[in-house]
C-alpha cells in the first residue's frame, strides 16, 4: 500500500491513543511536525515570561500587600497564559499539514530560544536556555513514546464530553457541601498554615494514587474480555470506518492477539481519559473553594484561622498576595473531591453509560481497525 496511506493509518491510531499498535520506529517519523502543538504551547508560557520581565523589570513576581495597576495587570497575564497556551495548542493540532506543522514547530523553537535569551524566569541566560532545553526535550520524549497522544486523546475526550462532566459534578455536590464542613474548620486552616508545600504535595499525590489504582482497577475488570481477544466485529464497523485507511480491508478470520504493551495502552488510554474527566471536576471544586475564600477571608478572621498566619503565598514560586493557607486549603480540599469523585464515578451506571460504555465502544472499533491492519502488514499489503 502507498506510503501516505500508511501514514495516514499511523495518524489514525495516534489521535486514538493507541501508539503501541504501529510498527516499530514509526513513532520517531515525523517526530518534529508531531510535537508542534507541545511547542506552541510552551512558546506562548515563554512570550508571556517575555511581557512580564518587560512590564515589571523583574525575572520573579513578588507582590507583597495590595498590588499596584501593574501588578494587577501582571495578575492577570499569569491567570489567562494557561487557557491562551491551552487554545494555541489545540488550534495547532487541529492542523493536518506536515509542512504547516513542521513550521510552526520550528517557529515556536525560535520563539522559546528568544524568550529565554530576552526574559526568560531566570536572570541567567544559560539557565534559562537549560531549562527550555529540558522541557523540549521531556515534549519530545513524550511524544516519541506515545504518551503524547494518549494524553492528548484523554484530554480531547474530557472536552468533548464536558455535558457529562457537568452531570458528574452535579452528582457531586453532597459532598462538595459536605466539605464546606472541612473548609470552616480551624484546625485544616491552621494545618493548611504550618505545613510546606512539599508536604503537601507529598499528601496529594498519596491520595491521588489511591484513586488512580481504584480507577484502574475498575476499568481492568471492565475491558477483560476485550483484552483476551474477546472483541467481535459488529455490523455497523464498515460505516464507522469509511473515510478511514481501514474501510476497504476486510475482517481477518483470527485477530492477532494484543501483545503485552497493547494490552497496557489499552488500559492506561481508558484510565488517563476517566481521571482527566474527574480531574477537571476536582479542579472546579477546588477553585470554587478559592473563590468563596477571597470573598470571605480578611486579615482578622485569617489571624484568627492560622493565628496570624502569612496573607502571602506562593505559587510556582511566585509570591502573590493570597494568603498560603487559602491556596494549601484548595488544594487539599481538590484532593478530596478527587477520590470522592473517583469512587462515585466507577459505581454510577449513568457516568457508566454515557461516559465509559461509549469509550468502550470506541475503542473496541479501534481495534477492530487494529486487526485489520495487522493482517494487512502480514500479508504485505501494507
Amino acid at each position: 500500500m502507498p506510503s501516505d496511506a500508511r501514514l495516514a493509518a499511523d495518524f489514525w491510531f495516534l489521535e486514538r491513543g493507541l501508539p503501541t499498535v504501529l510498527r516499530p520506529g514509526a513513532l520517531v517519523r515525523r517526530l518534529w511536525p508531531r510535537s508542534a502543538p507541545a511547542l506552541a504551547a510552551f512558546a506562548v508560557f515563554m512570550a508571556n515570561s517575555v511581557l512580564t520581565v518587560a512590564i515589571t523589570g523583574k525575572h520573579t513576581i513578588n507582590i507583597d500587600g495590595e498590588p499596584t495597576r501593574t501588578e494587577w495587570f501582571v495578575l492577570a497575564l499569569l491567570v489567562l497564559v494557561l487557557p491562551i497556551a491551552a487554545l494555541v495548542g489545540w488550534l495547532v493540532s487541529r492542523v493536518t499539514s506536515i509542512r504547516v506543522l513542521t513550521l510552526v514547530a520550528t517557529l515556536s523553537a525560535v520563539v522559546i530560544v528568544a524568550s529565554g535569551i530576552l526574559g526568560g524566569p531566570s536572570e541567567r541566560i544559560l539557565a534559562n536556555l537549560v531549562f527550555e532545553a529540558i522541557v523540549v526535550a521531556v515534549g519530545l520524549a513524550l511524544t516519541a513514546s506515545g504518551v503524547g497522544s494518549i494524553l492528548g486523546w484523554g484530554l480531547r475526550t474530557a472536552m468533548a464530553n464536558l455535558a457529562s462532566i457537568g452531570a458528574l459534578f452535579v452528582r457531586a455536590l453532597p459532598v462538595v457541601l459536605l466539605t464546606v464542613l472541612v473548609f470552616f474548620n480551624t484546625y485544616v486552616w491552621l494545618m493548611a498554615s504550618i505545613v510546606t508545600r512539599p508536604r503537601l504535595w507529598l499528601a496529594l499525590v498519596f491520595l491521588g494514587a489511591i484513586s488512580v489504582a481504584f480507577i484502574t482497577s475498575a476499568t481492568v475488570d471492565r475491558v477483560r474480555p476485550m483484552l483476551a481477544g474477546s472483541r467481535h466485529p459488529e455490523g455497523d464497523d464498515d460505516g464507522r470506518l469509511a473515510g478511514t485507511p481501514f474501510e476497504a480491508m476486510p475482517d481477518p478470520a483470527a485477530a492477532a492477539p494484543l501483545s503485552r504493551m497493547e494490552r497496557v495502552n489499552v488500559v492506561f488510554v481508558l484510565a488517563t481519559s476517566q481521571v482527566l474527566q474527574v480531574g477537571l471536576v476536582a479542579i472546579v471544586a477546588a477553585l470554587i473553594f478559592f473563590v468563596l475564600g477571597l470573598i470571605l477571608l480578611s486579615p482578622e478572621l485569617l489571624a484568627q484561622w492560622t493565628r496570624n498566619g502569612s496573607g502571602d503565598g506562593e505559587i510556582l514560586g511566585m509570591t502573590l498576595p493570597i494568603p498560603q493557607a487559602l491556596i494549601q486549603t484548595s488544594m487539599f480540599l481538590g484532593a478530596l473531591t478527587f477520590m470522592y469523585i473517583s469512587a462515585r464515578a466507577v459505581g454510577d451506571a449513568d457516568y457508566r453509560a454515557r461516559f465509559i460504555d461509549p469509550l468502550i465502544d470506541d475503542l473496541r472499533l479501534t481495534l477492530v481497525a487494529r486487526s485489520r491492519y495487522r493482517a494487512a502488514v502480514s500479508e504485505g499489503g501494507f
